[in-house]
């Protein structure tokens, strides 16, 4: 009994000073937590995010996709203090960009999708054409968005897979309109590897 009220005190003392317990495992306390600064990149500022981008930016944030395997469909925000989210795809582009509503973005990139190289070059969005609602699997989003820089390369993926040419704030749009369905497709997907996983233990 007493080495119960032990614990029990030990628990207790842990959560108020936000030392490490049982209950705090793998939780990272940083500066900002609990209010809108928590989303915030924790990234140092970068006067030139195209460099390396994938070796300083492996991950996405926001779904922990690795944006090399995703490196097609992976878009960049750089925001106006300097930092910067690299993300798979516009869908977890837009998440950044709703979450960080006090920064506002200097500068967008997006993979060339009509590019051959074995990595996809990063384009400025706001010289982009996309393809949207074509038969092109989507990442992240039942609805592909997907960037060119070609106007041609563009409407010869459109006139072979289907969907509407735009900009990217068009893509953007969808992008949000597609949320809440994706995040449902999403939430189902990883349910069904993790009891896959289960399963296979």
């Amino acid at each position: 009994m007493e080495r119960r009220t032990l614990l029990r005190s030990a628990l207790v003392a842990g959560l108020a000073s936000g030392i490490w317990t049982p209950a705090t495992a793998g939780r990272i306390q940083c500066e900002g937590d609990g209010t809108p600064l928590q989303f915030m990149p924790r990234t140092q500022p970068d006067d030139q995010p195209l460099v390396d981008e994938l070796e300083k930016y492996p991950r996405c944030l926001y779904c922990g996709m690795d944006r090399r395997r995703w490196h097609h469909s992976r878009h960049l925000v750089r925001y106006d203090d300097g930092r910067v989210d690299g993300t798979c795809s516009i869908h977890c582009s837009a998440i950044a960009l709703a979450v960080n509503m006090d920064l506002g973005p200097q500068a967008i990139y997006a993979a060339d999708f009509g590019s051959d190289a074995d990595i996809r070059p990063l384009i400025d969005v706001s010289e982009a054409i996309y393809v949207i609602g074509s038969a092109l699997p989507g990442t992240m989003s039942a609805r592909s968005k997907m960037a060119f820089a070609d106007a041609a390369a563009a409407e010869r993926a459109r006139s072979a897979h289907g969907g509407d040419l735009d900009d990217f704030d068009a893509a953007l749009l969808a992008a949000y309109q597609d949320m809440a369905q994706d995040t449902v497709m999403i939430r189902k997907r990883r349910a069904e590897r993790r009891a896959r996983m289960q399963r296979a233990m």
